[in-house]
């Protein structure tokens, strides 16, 4: 048995999921053959991931995305591979309690965390975004790792998105010089460009606490961003406007297109590179995934619809385990997942649900062990 599921947001890692998984399937098969590689997709959990992959972790003191320093974690293995999540530098989690910055959260601390990470010595950094609590283009990222940016006066423009409308030059000739040398992949299961109606401002930044008149000065801040960077770098600024993923993490894609010459690809399928998904898919005869909420967005990239791809290519029956289930099964057909046990069948009260995800999840466990294994 093979689980590969995704962190129970709020609740439990990916890692305690595959731990309670493993013991209800063991109490009704005692002795049962089971292997775990806990799973991301390029959001919050990746670093996590990687550390229960076997990656070494780090710790950096980096600027928060309100100016706070914060403490945040990367992973790195032996041949230089790191996994760094934005979010542990830049994330939503790192704002006071109810109190968005939307205009001016910086992803400062993001560039920090890269440095962290090469001076550790990595040589190919996975760059997982998502989470992020900044609309910035990347510029705080790129300013800390040597690019200046410069309003009409000379001045460096102040963090977050809403300065970049003052934007009147841009240089990325001081980016530190070992990224050239690096290969860096933007890890993401968002595939919007930078601007317009699906760009990061109009699609993500009401969850970031921007109002209907804060969408709009960041979409256009953004816009000239764009333009001022496409003098100082030439056409490819603009075509990466537009390219999939620069709108991933408050457009923090872009500033990693553009200026760390990053490869975008699907978050799940660079993760399951980096975790060593098939050699433990080879050995497998049936395959558990899951997440928090299996929904719409669970068939656009995320984790569970990744596993359950690979298990089918590899003719693998898979089921999916979950806190609540909002697909029909016709859906999860498609997916390529039999059947998915939901806690919320369990326990209808999303409170205890929350709760008691663990002897729960153990629950539903045993419930799947004697439907396929008994």
């Amino acid at each position: 048995m093979l689980i590969a599921a995704d962190k129970f947001k709020g609740s439990l890692t990916a890692v305690e999921v595959a731990e309670h998984v493993t013991a209800g399937l063991r109490r009704v098969v005692p002795g049962l053959d089971v292997a775990a590689v806990p799973v991301a997709d390029g959001g919050d959990g990746t670093v996590a991931a990687a550390l229960a992959a076997g990656f070494t972790r780090h710790e950096a003191r980096v600027t928060g995305p309100t100016g706070t320093p914060v403490t945040a974690t990367f992973a790195l293995r032996e041949d230089g591979t790191a996994v760094v999540e934005m979010a542990e530098a830049s994330g939503l989690q790192h704002l006071p309690e109810g109190v968005f910055a939307p205009l001016t959260a910086t992803t400062y601390g993001t560039g920090e965390l890269l440095l962290a990470a090469l001076d550790a010595g990595a040589t190919t950094i996975v760059f997982g975004v998502g989470g992020s609590a900044t609309t910035d283009g990347g510029a705080g990222m790129l300013a800390a790792l040597g690019a200046r940016f410069l309003d009409a006066d000379g001045n460096p423009v102040a963090p977050g998105g809403g300065p970049l409308r003052e934007l009147a030059t841009a240089d990325l000739s001081g980016l530190d010089p070992r990224l050239a040398a690096t290969e860096v992949v933007l890890a993401s299961d968002v595939d919007n460009p930078l601007t317009g109606p699906k760009g990061a401002p109009a699609v993500y930044g009401p969850q970031k606490g921007a109002s209907e008149q804060d969408v709009a000065t960041l979409d256009a801040a953004l816009a000239h961003y764009a333009q001022v960077l496409e003098r100082a770098v030439g056409p490819k600024a603009a075509e990466y406007a537009l390219a999939p993923g620069a709108g991933a993490a408050g457009g923090i894609g872009y500033g990693a297109l553009v200026g760390l010459d990053a490869t975008f690809r699907a978050g799940i399928d660079v993760m399951l590179e980096v975790l060593g998904f098939a050699p433990a898919l080879a050995r497998a005869t049936f395959v558990i995934t899951g997440e928090g909420s299996l929904d719409e967005q669970t068939l656009h990239g995320k984790a569970p619809a990744g596993v359950a791809a690979a298990a089918r290519a590899a003719g693998l029956d898979v089921v999916a385990v979950c806190g609540r289930l909002r697909l029909p099964p016709e859906a999860l057909t498609r997916a390529g997942i039999q059947r998915a046990y939901a806690l919320t069948d369990l326990e209808s009260d999303p409170a205890r649900c929350m709760a008691e995800a663990g002897p729960l999840l153990e629950r539903a466990a045993e419930n799947l062990a004697r439907d396929f294994l008994v």
